[in-house]
């Protein structure tokens, strides 16, 4: 009897745990009905997230200046340089012979003599700044400014404070000594060409106005008969319609080449509006930019004209902003997350978006850094529902075990079958 008597009671005990179980998972809005298995999850994090157009160019010169000559005024004489030589800004390019030579040296006379006017009228101008600068370092009480000085300053000095005053005095100073310095290099330009007009009265030498390379010379006079390439290179590449969409001057690049061991850095410094070819319906509109590259002091490798590069322009960076992986963010109606509390619940946060790029989301508005966020469940998810996660064995110790007092087991032996 007492073996039947035991069969029956597991067999009552069964049914009953059975029936327990049907009936909470058949119960509306039942633990077990709403219970989600999460493994795996996310936390927000504070980081930088930045988004780039990948693409490629090609290493070119800055800019090219052409240098035309007149057949029907002038005759041309010889060439004074060879294609490929290095030149700077007042070189020798090329002679010719003209029967306006007495009108060309009055020119080039009367330009030098307004050139040392205007050098003369700037130095008198830097010696009043200069005066009045020295009144109020010493009385500033009794100083008084030229007219011509206060309107060129183009502050009230009545209202202003004298610091202020100096400064600009100081900026305007600098502006006008830049200034005499291109007109001080423009007379010796032309003092060149008026020497070269007396020595050899037969013929006139035309020179470089920038430093360069001789890219090319037209030996037929066909303009342009001299082509100057700068020194100072760029990179040349061309944008797609999505691209230029994004693509602005002035965003930053980073440049990677097989010729150079640095990664170069610089900015985008022109975009053209215009396609690269006449629009069509059968290609890809292409936008030629080009992306000036920052110097890195005197020990920069030089660059090779034509040198492949990959580029990466960034067109926008965030950092040290709240995100979360894109895979963490659904988009039912609105775009939202799934937030693990501490107490066990998945709850649905609404969230505002910001950058996203790199595989990851900004959150403008929504949980905060540091919070649990659910990554891609398995199954539909409700609001406030409760969670489980898989058991990590190798974080179960015994030692754990053996401070649960005898009812805290069973408890947590029976949550844990009903859950699942």
């Amino acid at each position: 009897m007492s073996g039947k008597w035991k069969i029956a009671a597991v067999s009552i005990a069964s049914i009953v745990l059975i029936t327990v179980n049907i009936y909470l998972i058949e119960k509306k809005e039942s633990k077990v009905e709403r219970t989600v298995f999460v493994e795996n999850w996310t936390k927000v994090k504070k980081d930088t997230i930045t988004d780039t157009i990948q693409t490629k160019g090609v290493i070119k010169p800055v800019e090219e200046y052409d240098i035309y000559f007149d057949t029907k005024k002038n005759d041309f004489k010889k060439f004074l340089v060879k294609e490929g030589d290095s030149i700077t800004a007042g070189s020798s390019l090329f002679e010719y012979t003209t029967t306006e030579l007495d009108a060309l040296k009055a020119n080039l006379e009367a330009e030098k003599t307004a050139a040392e006017g205007e050098i003369a009228g700037i130095e008198e101008y830097i010696g009043k700044l200069r005066s009045y600068q020295g009144t109020l370092t010493s009385d500033p009480e009794k100083a008084s400014i030229d007219e011509s000085v206060e309107k060129n300053l183009n502050i009230d000095i009545t209202t202003g404070s004298s610091d202020l005053i100096k400064s600009n005095i100081e900026q305007e100073m600098y502006k006008q000594e830049l200034e005499k310095n291109s007109l001080n290099e423009k007379v010796k330009m032309l003092d060149a060409k008026l020497s070269s007009i007396e020595e050899q009265s037969s013929a006139i030498v035309t020179t470089s106005e920038a430093d360069g390379v001789v890219k090319n010379i037209n030996k037929n006079l066909n303009n342009p008969i001299i082509s100057i390439v700068s020194t100072n290179m760029a990179i040349e590449g061309d944008f797609s319609e999505e691209e230029m969409k994004k693509a602005e001057v002035g965003m930053t690049i980073k440049a990677s080449s097989s010729d150079s061991k640095k990664a170069l850095k610089g900015t985008i410094g022109r975009i053209h509006s215009y396609p690269a070819e006449e629009p069509s319906l059968k290609k890809d509109n292409r936008f030629p930019f080009q992306a000036l590259i920052e110097p890195e002091g005197e020990e920069t490798e030089p660059l090779l004209v034509g040198s492949k590069v990959n580029l990466t322009v960034i067109t926008n960076e965030k950092a040290g902003v709240p995100s979360v992986p894109i895979e963490a963010v659904h988009y039912q109606k609105q775009p939202h997350v799934y937030k693990l509390t501490k107490k066990g619940y998945v709850d649905k946060h609404y969230i505002t978006k910001g950058l996203k790029a790199e595989g990851k989301q900004e959150i403008i508005k929504g949980p905060s850094v540091g919070d649990v966020i659910l990554m891609e469940p398995n199954v539909a998810v409700k609001n406030h529902s409760y969670f489980i996660t898989p058991i990590q064995f190798e974080k179960v110790k015994a030692a754990t075990y053996k401070k649960f007092t005898s009812r805290e087991k069973v408890r947590y032996l029976l949550l844990g079958i009903l859950e699942k």
